[in-house]
């Protein structure tokens, strides 16, 4: 997921666009075995399984008949100083078994069907409007996901660079917070009116899948700057099969008097991962 901030200090309107995209592999394998081509042999599979079918749990035709109860994949005997043991490892065959109080259903027809992975934003635009120096502004959106993965899903997040105008390049920092400590991985207390720059928060608003650092309030991070090197950081994480896991962004701008007016960009990219 792309999205585009654009701030324009004294009063011009930013804009920013969103894109995302989720591919998902499927791999199959097909089985070939080869036929017997002799004569004779080609009779005995036409009479023998072509014309006369055979089925799982009983199989049979004019020459056998089987009876199988499940489909087995192992089995023996073990011992040992004080026991014995016989044991089979397997499965029923795929169908539906019921008697008076249970019923067993067996097969991949049975499985329940599961949550597809979705991830989706709240709002493509976010419009901070004119900005006054030492007046912070704030503007939020929402993500959610929706992951049926057994092993949960995460959400990664990085700038391509600081806040820009372009063509002189003035730049509005990445917050350093308060006490300057906060980073792309550590987050700190941001309060203050003359503390500037740029940068985010995360809160729940299901379950509790923000990354950790946002338990109180007024804590802020920096998002991890592309062009300098840093690793995306996770904004958003399970490890567990969910619907409708929703978090908080808060976007977070102030600016100083010294900075340059006209409207600043970057590229914020979110990156949704299950993982299988």
């Amino acid at each position: 997921m792309i999205m585009r901030h654009i701030h324009k200090i004294y009063n011009n309107i930013p804009k920013y666009s969103l894109l995302s995209h989720l591919l998902i592999c499927l791999l199959g394998y097909l089985f070939i075995g080869s036929l017997p081509t002799t004569q004779d042999s080609l009779l005995a599979l036409r009479a023998g399984i072509l014309v006369k079918k055979a089925h799982a749990l009983t199989m049979s035709n004019s020459d056998y008949i089987i009876h199988m109860g499940t489909l087995d994949m192992s089995g023996g005997n073990v011992s040992g100083g004080d026991y014995k043991l016989s044991f089979s490892a397997g499965q029923q065959a795929p169908g539906l078994y019921s008697g008076p109080n249970y019923k067993v259903k067996a097969g991949f027809q049975y499985v329940r069907p599961g949550i597809p992975f979705e991830f989706s934003i709240s709002s493509l635009v976010i419009d901070f409007g004119g900005l006054t120096p030492g007046e912070p502004v704030t503007r939020t959106n929402e993500i959610t996901v929706s992951n049926g993965s057994a092993h949960g899903y995460q959400v990664t997040a990085f700038e391509d660079h600081e806040l820009r105008v372009f063509p002189n390049e003035a730049n509005i920092p990445d917050t350093s917070c308060d006490n300057g400590s906060c980073t792309q991985t550590t987050s700190a207390l941001w309060s203050n009116p003359l503390t500037y720059g740029f940068g985010y928060r995360c809160d729940n608003l299901s379950d509790t899948d923000c990354a950790s650092g946002f338990e109180t309030e007024n804590y802020y991070k920096q998002f991890a700057n592309k062009e300098i090197g840093e690793a995306p950081q996770s904004v958003m994480s399970g490890n567990s099969a969910g619907e409708d896991k929703k978090i908080q962004i808060t976007y977070k701008i102030n600016v100083s008097a010294t900075q340059p007016p006209g409207s600043y960009e970057n590229i914020i990219t979110y990156i949704a991962t299950p993982t299988l």
